[in-house]
């Protein structure tokens, strides 16, 4: 758990282009400013912020004036978010200081090493988690409907709006709170459950299954408009997607990246 992938430092950049990880990537902005763009939503983030990436998220990173930056990836972070986490104003050095510590033992790569690269890795989750979990202020009505979804999202007969209906608020009430407290609607946070489960079945175990299959198995019995939904989100059609993310993992940070087509 939380086992280092790689650790690198960004000297002054300007753009990367649009790519995913296998892994978490978290980032540290040390100077400069920019914006990440994922999924047509766009993050903006300056010194002192940091960026949370989930495995297989498409993303752009864009500066007009460049930025720098310490990123790691890290292979199982299991944070409790499904899409990238910006957290800005970090005015206190400490989780800097963490990430200056994890790539400097890094770096090092000696027997000393091999003892405090796990300590700052699991200092640097823990930080996170806490900001994360302090930023959490979900109303009781939005957490009933997220667990609705979690529990039925593979179904394809799950009715979202009946789900919406059930509930003594209006539903247009419901779709705001929703997407004030998660950043998307209840219908896109469906499909974003859908299309992670796609994903997932796409890569284990699913050598015998084609995509009209695995579009069932995941809520969608339009294998088309699942297609259209899934290249949307990950850059790649199901049916190349299993081939692009078995891509081998190297320990170049660069080459790490699995670049996509900015469509």
């Amino acid at each position: 758990m939380n086992d280092i992938i790689y650790v690198g430092k960004h000297s002054l950049t300007y753009s990367v282009t649009k790519h995913l990880h296998k892994n978490w990537e978290l980032i540290y902005c040390t100077s400069g400013q920019g914006e990440l763009v994922y999924a047509g939503r766009i993050y903006p983030y300056e010194e002192d912020t940091v960026a949370i990436i989930p495995p297989n998220c498409p993303h752009i990173n864009k500066s007009d004036g460049g930025f720098t930056n310490i990123h790691t990836q890290i292979s199982d972070a299991a944070l409790n978010i499904t899409e990238p986490v910006v957290i800005t104003g970090l005015k206190n050095k400490n989780l800097r200081n963490a990430f200056e510590g994890l790539f400097y033992y890094y770096s090092e790569g000696n027997s000393e090493s091999g003892v405090l690269l796990p300590i700052y890795s699991q200092l640097i989750i823990t930080m996170i988690e806490a900001m994360i979990s302090r930023d959490e202020k979900y109303t009781d009505v939005v957490r009933q409907i997220v667990d609705e979804i979690l529990k039925n999202y593979p179904d394809p007969n799950f009715d979202l709006n009946g789900c919406l209906h059930s509930y003594s608020f209006s539903t247009e009430y419901l779709k705001r709170i929703f997407k004030q407290e998660l950043g998307m609607t209840p219908r896109q946070f469906l499909t974003e459950k859908r299309l992670e489960n796609a994903a997932k079945n796409l890569t284990i175990g699913s050598e015998k299954l084609n995509v009209s299959e695995i579009a069932r198995k995941c809520g969608y019995t339009d294998p088309l408009y699942f297609s259209k939904l899934f290249k949307n989100r990950y850059g790649v059609s199901p049916k190349n997607y299993k081939q692009v993310i078995s891509l081998p993992n190297v320990t170049d940070s660069d080459s790490t990246k699995i670049y996509l087509e900015n469509s």
